[in-house]
């Protein structure tokens, strides 16, 4: 310890003030895990780095930002809620289909849906080898041939929300993500991050039985 090998039993010694090693090896302190919550605003894809040289999540957060990684994926052209941390065993259960997360969205789409179109959505529709993609889905409103749609889905399938509304016949103008399980988006604005509150970080983990 500082430079002096400890032989006394009942040595007391810092982790933050004192420099320990073990055979050597400094004793570091252990990690604490980080858990960030950003508005990924459409132009920005959800990954560290991109070979095409697009904007990244990753430069949002600014490059001496803790390495997080995405929980889940929202694409180039949505926006929205996005959770990023380095808890691998957390974001696992997460994107697992059998913890059931629930995504919620705000969907503009083109036209105005009617009774089928919306029965379809809640009763599931096909759109790959899979089984049937359901949602639980309101209309919010209407108005000059454009329609707010609040959909909540519990799976997180690639482009998942596009391909269902497309399957009834419904083409997605605008889509924003604004709550993943227990978080909510709220009045964060586009490109910002914020870090997770201890009871939202509970929370979370409540939610996968962690």
């Amino acid at each position: 310890m500082n430079g002096k090998v400890v032989t006394e039993l009942g040595t007391r010694a810092s982790l933050t003030r004192d420099r320990i090693s073990v055979d050597g090896a400094p004793l570091r302190l252990p990690s604490t895990p980080t858990y960030l919550l950003l508005h990924k605003p459409t132009g920005v894809v959800t990954t560290l780095a991109d070979p095409e040289g697009r904007p990244t999540v990753r430069d949002l957060l600014g490059r001496k930002a803790p390495r997080v990684y995405p929980v889940g994926r929202l694409d180039f052209n949505s926006s929205g809620l996005l959770l990023l941390t380095d808890d691998g065993d957390l974001a696992q259960r997460l994107m697992h289909p059998r913890f059931e997360i629930e995504r919620e969205y705000r969907v503009k789409v083109k036209g105005e849906p009617g009774g089928e179109a919306m029965q379809r959505l809640r009763q599931g529709v096909r759109i790959d080898g899979g089984r049937p993609a359901r949602a639980e889905v309101q209309l919010e409103r209407e108005k000059d041939g454009k329609s707010w749609l609040r959909m909540v889905l519990r799976e997180g399938r690639h482009h998942e929300v596009r391909r269902m509304c497309l399957a009834v016949g419904l083409s997605v103008e605008k889509l924003r993500r604004v709550r993943y399980g227990p978080l909510e988006l709220g009045r964060l604005p586009p490109g910002e991050v914020r870090a997770l509150t201890p009871r939202e970080i509970e929370k979370l983990y409540t939610a996968v039985g962690l």
